[in-house]
């Protein structure tokens, strides 16, 4: 008799915490993608000829060093936050000639355009999970490289 009165009890009890988590799970996904857009110069040179380039940091190294990329150095030419709203789309200028726009698909995939000297180069869509890296670019004269790096940030 006792097990009879409490389910009630428990039903709301229930209720309740389903009704928590389904309000939770659509604030968290109403919540921007963070990314950052990192412009990198690439080449065999031990230096770059701008002394504001720095060397990429050690996770975005690892990244490019994977890949089938033929330059030895890498440097970091800007860096920009960008934060994309759900099922919207941001575009942020990493330089006078290079934009990139990204663009939440379904919260899973994203669509990246990249924009050369005010024209469309290429436009890309796949998943990109958290901590997740997507490396774009191409030739530039004299056997270097420029590459864009997009770079998800964890949900916070």
């Amino acid at each position: 008799m006792r097990l009879y009165r409490t389910l009630p009890a428990c039903r709301a009890w229930l209720a309740g915490l389903c009704l928590l988590l389904a309000f939770t799970g659509i604030a968290a996904q109403a919540k921007d993608l963070k990314f950052q857009a990192i412009l990198v110069w690439a080449t065999d040179a031990e230096n770059s000829p701008d002394s504001s380039h720095k060397p990429v940091d050690a996770e975005v190294l690892r990244k490019l060093r994977g890949l089938p990329l033929k330059w030895k150095n890498y440097f970091e030419v800007n860096r920009k936050p960008l934060a994309v709203p759900r099922n919207g789309s941001e575009t942020v200028a990493l330089s006078d000639k290079c934009k990139i726009g990204v663009a939440d698909v379904d919260g899973t995939h994203v669509e990246v355009s990249l924009i050369g000297k005010g024209e469309p180069v290429l436009k890309r869509t796949q998943p990109l999970s958290p901590r997740e890296m997507l490396v774009l670019g191409g030739n530039a004269p004299d056997s270097t490289g420029w590459l864009v790096v997009l770079k998800r940030k964890r949900i916070e």
